[in-house]
């Protein structure tokens, strides 16, 4: 038989990946052989044969299959065709092609340090010209403010001349600022008022997609058509608890790294991931090669009041989506995210892995869906796909009238015709407010309806009235205080961590109502939740405030609940 033209050899294969079988596989290799020696015409064909790559890494037929195409996306970067389109497919995050985006300092810092010489400023979109200009100064020494006073070069000049022949203009801006300041919040927020669009170069182990992989993940070779049912979530989370492991530092380290770079060739910075903790990873195995990686945060950037975790969702080792969840009082806020080559298969699926697992590590009873999942607060993305009638359909409800009355009105207006779709205008409507799922009785001290602000805005007016504008005093007393309050006769056995996660929750202890008056017993406790904000896994810490019922009651009475 005739062979395809490339063109179609891309659509049918395409068209094929969700498809398995033996017969399926024969075919697909085929495909990708004609494939792998083709140099195709346009930069639309060479992506989508990447997309449909990556989805086959994660969704194999067999070995064979499997060979094939780790093989191809190795020498992904070295097709004449993606050479030829290189330029039109930047910022697409395949191997060989250059990266642009306004990177936090933290990602800057980062990147610099793991790949000198990849990343420089893009000059030509710079607006904050006045601003580094005034600032130059502040980067060099004493001794060259003769010249930067008196000579008028552009400050893309001064930067070139100050960074040497060494180092690029941006990693010379990231280290230098890395000197300046107190506290790397100050150092942070200079970086970030310059706004800088950094370009990164490609290079043989800069992030890329293509090469996104976890190597030595048991594989599950796919068989059977992908589920694409919702499950029945109830039923799901009294399922038997998944298998959990910790895994060793080296690997926690290089998930780390793979969640944060699954970030940065997506043009997006997860803080959960950016200041995610190697010591405190675990790995949940959810069955035909699923894994979550769930990455805990560094206690020093920890919240206050709720735990936050991120995670790396990995189908036979490749990152095939994210989630951030925070938890408060046995609830949850989950923020959900597949990405492109696998939306549209297993999404409901995969959702109620990521609840079950959530319920699993803080042992959540409730789940709370922010606007922004929903396709509010400007999320164009999920207000097109119809995000919101994905979360109704697995059984999550808002609490505002107006939203339920509009829901119920488009359902009957469904019912009676099925082709009916809703318009982005009631989806806009619909998308404004939080929705929830619960398998308990409804109540309100719930991430979504507790008035966590209210909380901190009691700790504000404690300061102030009694220290002023002197708040390192203020910690420092509140310290004292809490200490002897809990009965904590000395921090010196704690670690650095606990006890700074102590200090920061010492105005908040004094500031609960009525603690003076609990017994001895539930204010060691109370110093021991403070103490555990700072421990190996912060979710322990959200387990030891849910069991803690004084505390729980306080907190809502200081928030006015």
């Amino acid at each position: 038989m005739r062979s395809p033209s490339n063109s179609q050899a891309v659509k049918a294969l395409t068209e094929l990946r969700g498809s398995f079988g033996s017969e399926q596989s024969a075919k697909k290799q085929a495909l990708l052989r004609q494939l792998q020696r083709a140099e195709l015409s346009t930069a639309r064909a060479v992506l989508v044969l990447h997309e449909t790559l990556c989805f086959l890494r994660a969704y194999p037929d067999d070995a064979v299959l499997l060979a094939l195409v780790e093989k191809m996306l190795a020498g992904f970067s070295r097709r004449r065709d993606l050479r030829r389109h290189r330029a039109e497919l930047a910022d697409s995050g395949i191997a060989g092609t250059d990266l642009y985006y306004r990177f936090f300092a933290p990602s800057a810092r980062w990147l610099s340090e793991r790949h000198p010489g990849a990343l420089s400023v893009d000059w030509t979109s710079f607006e904050n010209e006045a601003l580094l200009t005034a600032r130059l100064p502040l980067l060099a020494t004493y001794s060259e403010t003769p010249a930067l006073d008196e000579l008028d070069f552009p400050v893309r000049s001064w930067v070139k001349r100050l960074s040497g022949p060494r180092q690029t203009d941006l990693e010379f801006l990231v280290q230098r600022i890395a000197h300046l300041g107190r506290s790397d919040a100050e150092r942070d927020n200079f970086y970030d008022e310059l706004d800088l669009l950094v370009r990164l170069k490609p290079g043989a182990n800069t992030p890329s997609r293509t090469s996104a992989h976890l190597s030595g993940r048991p594989i599950h070779f796919q068989s059977q058509p992908l589920r694409r049912e919702r499950p029945n979530l109830s039923k799901l989370l009294r399922e038997p608890p998944r298998p959990v492991a910790a895994v060793d530092q080296k690997t926690g380290e290089r998930l780390v790294s793979m969640a944060r770079e699954a970030m940065v060739v997506r043009h997006r910075d997860l803080d959960a991931f950016v200041n995610a903790d190697a010591r405190d990873v675990r790995m949940y195995s959810c069955g035909d090669g699923l894994e979550i990686a769930v990455l805990g945060v560094k206690p020093t950037n920890r919240l206050l009041l709720e735990a936050v975790y991120g995670y790396l969702m990995l189908k036979n080792g490749v990152p095939i989506g994210y989630v951030l969840t925070s938890a408060l009082f046995g609830s949850s806020e989950i923020a959900y995210n597949v990405f492109d080559p696998w939306r549209g298969g297993e999404a409901a699926l995969l959702y109620g892995q990521v609840m079950a697992v959530t319920q699993q590590l803080y042992g959540s009873d409730t789940f709370t869906i922010f606007p922004y999942q929903l396709g509010g607060d400007g999320n164009s993305e999920g207000l097109k796909s119809g995000a919101w009638w994905f979360y109704q359909k697995l059984g999550f409800r808002a609490r505002e009238p107006s939203v339920l009355a509009l829901m119920n009105a488009e359902l009957r207006r469904m019912k009676k015709d099925p082709k009916h779709r809703t318009s982005i205008r009631d989806l806009r409507h619909l998308s404004t407010a939080n929705v929830f799922w619960s398998e308990r009785k409804v109540r309100d001290d719930i991430i979504g309806l507790f008035p966590i602000g209210e909380v901190g805005l009691a700790i504000t007016d404690s300061l102030a009235a009694r220290f002023g504008s002197d708040r390192e005093r203020g910690e420092v007393v509140s310290e004292k205080e809490a200490a002897k309050l809990c009965g904590v006769k000395s921090l010196r056995a704690w670690t650095r961590e606990e006890r700074e996660a102590f200090r920061r929750w010492s105005p908040l202890v004094l500031a609960l109502p009525g603690v003076s008056r609990w017994s001895a017993g539930e204010r060691r406790q109370l110093g021991e939740v403070a103490r555990m904000k700072g421990g190996h896994r912060e979710s322990d810490f959200a387990r030891a405030l849910d069991g803690h019922r004084k505390l729980r009651a306080a907190l809502r009475k200081l928030a006015g609940q």
